[in-house]
């Protein structure tokens, strides 16, 4: 990423640090849109058509529900500045650049540079979107199309405004420590966990993902909420979703939950590998037990499922198909794990496959 000349140093510095996290969070997604852009390509391009619909749908709204809707597109907008703040400024980092005397003028005209820097794609796809919008110049648009424009260009802005904010946070001196009480002194008794291995999973497994700045916990909760409740809408036949979709949704995230979740346990196993080797126990029990955890979200769903499926009306479903689909989603969800050895490319090709299977089963369990 090359910078003009007249940019001072601190400027570029925090624009090359911005890039560095970007570049680095698209590199670990690269598998996962390869999957999404097989999988739901038209589907995406469907919801790059529409990011600009709401600034034209308020101009036909009361001004309580127009304010509102904006509102919320331009929350949603800033979304991916929130969820990479810890990206595009480590700990570390924010600590070291706190310390630098510089004037605060400075400081926000970086701040300002980073959350364009974040709002240019998103900028992009609302002109896109705008664009296709006004080409195809629906009946309904024509007398709305210049206030839509202009709300479309205020949230967009404001949403700048608001991801400017949301990274000069990251930068303010974090608040002081509540004072700790003196430690009382009494004896220590040394104590074995009666459960060693699922002790020591516990610590060194599921407290790091939830540690500090590890995203892990919370996507893996993201992900098992959205198994569930998209699970649950298709079991149920919800109204105004179809039913195929709502069987894509609950078999991918089925899927993802697991793959990502094992993949997490396999990066975490690398970075302990050097400890655990040193170490006088056999750990091959507990990183098999840490492997064995990741299956557990996903069998969860699929045991709550087969619960519902049992309270609801029976005779409307196929029972042969609820076993097919019971059977392939498991022995999918143990090739994912228990294939550590897969390429990049393999394991992709995998979940790709299991998600069709999957969908391909499901659409014919009402019929």
């Amino acid at each position: 990423m090359r910078l003009p000349r007249s940019f001072s140093p601190y400027l570029a510095l925090r624009l090359r640090l911005a890039h560095h996290a970007l570049l680095q969070f698209a590199a670990s997604l690269a598998s996962s849109m390869e999957i999404l852009v097989f999988l739901a390509g038209p589907v995406l391009l469907g919801l790059l058509s529409v990011i600009a619909l709401p600034g034209f749908l308020a101009m036909n709204l009361p001004w309580p529900a127009a304010l509102g809707l904006l509102a919320a597109q331009m929350l949603l907008t800033c979304l991916p500045a929130w969820l990479l703040r810890k990206r595009l400024l480590p700990a570390a980092t924010a600590a070291w650049l706190r310390q630098l005397p510089l004037p605060r003028h400075l400081r926000w005209q970086a701040d300002i540079a980073v959350a364009g820097l974040l709002m240019l794609p998103l900028g992009l796809a609302y002109a896109v979107s705008a664009t296709i919008w006004l080409l195809q110049s629906p009946p309904w648009l024509r007398p709305i199309a210049a206030p839509g424009m202009a709300a479309t260009l205020a949230v967009w802005l404001l949403a700048w405004l608001l991801t400017t904010l949301i990274v000069a946070q990251r930068l303010r001196a974090p608040r002081p420590a509540h004072r700790a009480r003196a430690p009382t002194m009494t004896a220590y008794v040394p104590q074995r966990p009666r459960w060693r291995t699922i002790f020591l999973w516990r610590q060194l497994f599921w407290l790091p993902f939830w540690r500090n700045e590890n995203v892990i916990g919370l996507q893996q909760s993201v992900l098992l909420a959205t198994a569930g409740a998209s699970m649950l809408a298709w079991l149920l036949r919800a109204p105004l979703v179809p039913a195929p979709l709502l069987g894509l949704l609950a078999s991918a995230s089925l899927i993802i939950v697991t793959d990502r979740g094992d993949k997490a346990v396999r990066e975490q196993i690398a970075v302990l590998r050097p400890a655990l080797d040193a170490w006088p126990l056999a750990s091959t029990a507990l990183t098999r037990l840490a492997c064995a955890a990741s299956l557990l979200p996903a069998f969860a769903v699929l045991l709550g499922a087969g619960i519902l499926l049992y309270c609801i009306d029976p005779a409307a479903l196929q029972r042969r198909v609820t076993g097919v689909y019971a059977l392939t989603a498991s022995a999918a969800l143990l090739a994912i794990v228990g294939l550590p050895r897969l390429t990049p490319r393999g394991r992709v090709a995998l979940v790709v496959f299991s998600i069709l299977a999957l969908s391909a089963i499901g659409s014919e369990l009402w019929n």
